[in-house]
């Protein structure tokens, strides 16, 4: 039988010369930059530069409901207005589905793949604790094999084995699959591809050697090593930098009402010293109406992920 890289022809999708440091940033078009985002953004940016590497930007635009009209527009000129600018032309998941459902069936023709009915409510009500959140507890596992055809949810049947990596800001994680991460959506019961299939399969495309992003989406990370194990690739290096907190205690984020990232020069220098505070950097206070290319042009060299070492939030500084 042959295996699913062999099947999915992986060497035509995985980009063929890659720099020795390739990052990215992927927003998705839901709603403009909050000062969480630039935090992610910012901290990605500086270690791509520090390392003399590329820097990316992808618009994760593939769960369409979620997308908002004008909202990629305001991305790319909250970005650019605070220096953050990227190489080539920004990649969008929707042009790339065929080969996320290509990877799919593969797996599926591997009997990797399981058809899960389960209701939210089920899931609410079944789901059981995990370090990144609730796990499925395997209702449907012993449902039979997925065929590209059902309309019902695709799991992933995650093997018995345990995945450990370093990560470059919260050091050794470990994670026991079936018990700490269970099987996760591949393909949802609407037809969209699952976030995890998607983003494993964009890294390799688009040869990302290195991913910083929040420490929230470590448990993604988890699904998406273990997608890539599945599929014989190698997986880029990951940093999950803190997220940062409103003053209520929850994550800055566009749910929960985080106010948009301001562009005027002024707006732009107080978010991104804000931002270096945060990361412990300690900007001269002289820099207060300084220019994002001057702000940028000190932080680069003085980028530092062990001064973050460990920490999962931190509180967003005014």
């Amino acid at each position: 039988m042959s295996t699913v890289a062999e099947t999915l022809d992986l060497p035509t999708i995985v980009t063929p010369i890659t720099p020795a440091y390739r990052g990215r940033f992927a927003p998705t078009p839901s709603g403009p930059l909050h000062l969480g985002s630039l935090f992610t953004a910012l901290a990605s940016w500086l270690a791509a530069r520090q390392a003399g590497g590329e820097w990316w930007l992808r618009i994760d635009d593939l769960d369409r409901p979620r997308c908002i009209g004008g909202a990629e527009d305001t991305i790319l000129r909250q970005l650019e207005a605070h220096g953050l600018h990227w190489e080539g032309t920004p990649v969008r998941q929707t042009l790339h589905e065929a080969e996320y459902r290509a990877a799919l069936d593969a797996l599926i023709a591997q009997d990797r793949v399981y058809a899960c009915t389960c209701t939210r409510a089920t899931l609410s009500a079944t789901s059981l604790p995990g370090p990144d959140g609730p796990v499925y507890a395997g209702t449907c596992r012993r449902q039979p094999s997925a065929s590209p055809g059902m309309t019902s949810a695709l799991r992933l049947r995650v093997p018995n084995d345990e995945l450990q990596w370093h990560d470059g800001v919260q050091g050794r994680v470990h994670r026991v699959l079936p018990q700490q991460s269970g099987d996760f959506v591949l393909r949802r019961a609407d037809g969209q591809i699952g976030y995890h299939l998607a983003c494993a399969l964009d890294e390799l495309r688009m040869g990302i050697t290195e991913v910083v992003r929040g420490a929230d989406l470590l448990g993604s990370t988890v699904s998406q090593l273990t997608l890539l194990k599945e599929l014989g690739q190698p997986p880029p290096r990951y940093a999950h930098v803190p997220v940062l907190l409103a003053a209520d205690g929850r994550k800055l984020s566009k749910q929960n009402g985080a106010a948009a990232l301001g562009t005027s020069a002024a707006a732009v220098s107080r978010q991104l010293l804000a931002c270096l505070q945060a990361m412990r950097l300690a900007p001269p206070p002289a820099f207060a109406a300084a220019s994002a290319a001057t702000i940028l042009q000190w932080a680069v060299p003085r980028w530092n992920a062990a001064a973050l070492a460990h920490t999962s939030s931190l509180p967003a500084l005014p």
